[in-house]
This record gives C-alpha cells, sequence and structure tokens, in this order.
C-alpha cells in the first residue's frame, strides 16, 4: 500500500479528522515498530532453533504491519514526509507506542509473556479494525489479522507451555507475569484521540473489545494453571509520548544508521 494513492480518498476527511487519524495510526506504527525491533533482538539467541525462526517471523510480520501503517500515516499528514523519516527521525517523546512493547525481552519467559499480552490484544482489536469505514485502515487489518492469528496461537502456546511445565519454567513465567501485568491495561485505556475516533466510528471501540480479550486471556491461563493478577495499578504514559529509559536505548540502535547517513536507502 504506497501512500501516494492513498491521496484521493483523503479529500473526505476534514482537516481536523484527518490529525486525529494521523495521530492515530502513528500510534499504531510506533507500537508493531518496537514490539518488531525487540523480537529481531532475539535473532540468533532464541532457546531452540524453531523458536528462534518463529520469533524471527513475527517480528518481520509486524514490520510489514509498520510499513502499511507509515505509508498511510504519511499520506494523512500530507507534509511529503516517507515511512522512513516517521520511523528513523522523531525524538523519542513522538513516539506513542503502549510502554509494553518497548519493555526489555528479559529470559524467554519475559518475552513470551510480553508477546501474549500484546498478542491477545492485537489479534482481536485487527478483528473489530476490519469493519472500519475507513478503506485503508481496513485493509490494513485484514492483511494482518491472519498473521496475527498466528502470533497468538504461538504465544498463547508457550504461555501454557511454561506454566504448566517444570517448576522452573513456571517460576520464570510468573515472575514474568508479575513485572509485566501492570503494563497490559494501557493498551485497552483510550487517549483523547483515539476517544474522539471511536466517537466517529471510525475505529473499535475498547469497551466492545474488553469480553473477548478477557475471555480468551482467561482460557489460556486456566490451561496453563496460573493465576490472573488482580488488583495491580496500572502503569500508563506511552501513548501519550512519556515513556520508559528503555525507549531511548532503543531508538539509539534502530535509528542510528539513518541519521549517521541521512536519506539512505536499502
Amino acid at each position: 500500500m504506497q501512500a501516494t494513492a492513498d491521496a484521493s480518498a483523503l479529500s473526505t476527511y476534514s482537516p481536523e479528522v484527518r490529525q486525529l487519524l494521523f495521530n492515530y495510526v502513528l500510534q499504531l506504527a510506533d507500537t508493531s515498530l518496537l514490539l518488531g525491533h525487540r523480537l529481531s533482538e532475539w535473532c540468533g539467541h532464541g532457546p531452540i532453533l524453531e523458536q528462534d525462526l518463529a520469533m524471527a517471523n513475527i517480528a518481520l510480520d509486524l514490520l510489514g504491519e509498520t510499513r502499511s501503517l507509515y505509508q498511510y500515516a504519511a499520506a494523512l499528514e500530507g507534509r511529503h514526509r516517507s515511512e522512513d523519516d516517521l520511523a528513523f527521525l522523531r525524538v523519542a517523546t513522538d513516539y506513542r507506542n503502549p510502554l509494553l512493547v518497548e519493555q526489555p525481552n528479559g529470559d524467554f519467559a519475559h518475552t513470551v509473556v510480553r508477546q501474549f499480552l500484546f498478542d491477545n490484544f492485537h489479534y482481536h482489536f485487527l478483528q473489530q479494525l476490519q469493519a472500519s469505514p475507513d478503506q485503508h485502515l481496513a485493509a490494513i487489518a485484514e492483511k494482518s489479522v491472519k498473521e496475527a492469528a498466528y502470533h497468538l496461537k504461538w504465544s498463547a502456546e508457550w504461555v501454557v507451555r511454561l506454566g504448566d511445565g517444570t517448576e522452573e519454567s513456571r517460576q520464570r513465567i510468573e515472575k514474568a507475569i508479575s513485572k509485566l501485568w501492570r503494563y497490559a491495561a494501557e493498551l485497552m485505556m483510550p487517549t483523547p484521540t483515539e476517544q474522539a475516533l471511536q466517537k466517529l466510528g471510525l475505529v473499535p471501540d475498547y469497551i466492545a473489545l474488553q469480553p473477548s480479550v478477557d475471555a480468551y486471556l482467561a482460557q489460556v491461563f486456566a490451561e496453563a494453571t496460573l493465576l490472573i493478577p488482580q488488583n495491580v495499578p496500572p502503569q500508563l504514559g506511552g501513548k501519550q509520548g512519556r515513556h520508559s529509559e528503555h525507549l531511548g536505548y532503543i531508538l539509539a540502535e534502530l535509528q542510528y544508521m539513518q541519521r549517521t547517513y541521512p536519506g539512505m536507502k536499502w
């Protein structure tokens, strides 16, 4: 999906709605970019070759989704910025990804829990986004939801394997859940931008999405014999540009080549 192909359809939006959509699409793109980059850090370090390749493939799927979203964001903005400009030439406070996806990989259990919490939201979200009256978002969702179904299957199976596995695997995944659970709520806690677009009917309503996400999480945790944490205060801020210290380190690595050699083409 090329940004230049979107221009004719954008004339139906007012400048205010285009700005809202730009901010929203940028948030989605930032989220997939950061999680894809985190997973790419496992390349060559996976516990077994099969899972090393699985994580690399998930990272590539997320990167493909990222590119489509940044291209659409560039078309919405209309300032002739490219997908590379949006990915590599913004400062940390301009990123709008939830805090969950920038958290370090930790051990394999931490990566699995982070991935499952995101995948469970992402898959159900994309299912609903397919029905968006915005044709570009609907098309991106239609393509990405097929990949997201595999991502969720992969991470859910590992939650069960680790939770209902050995004593050590159970301890590790319980530790990961304890550390990462505080970040899960932000995925479905709408920002003012999301609320405005939800009222316009352009993007999914998280309240309607919540039962499906909760039901699948409960199913997987029950199979894994894991307890769902209760009354954990949420850690928020990423979707409004307030990030953890981890994002700066990610961007230093992610943006190094483009900032050192501006305009480089692969």
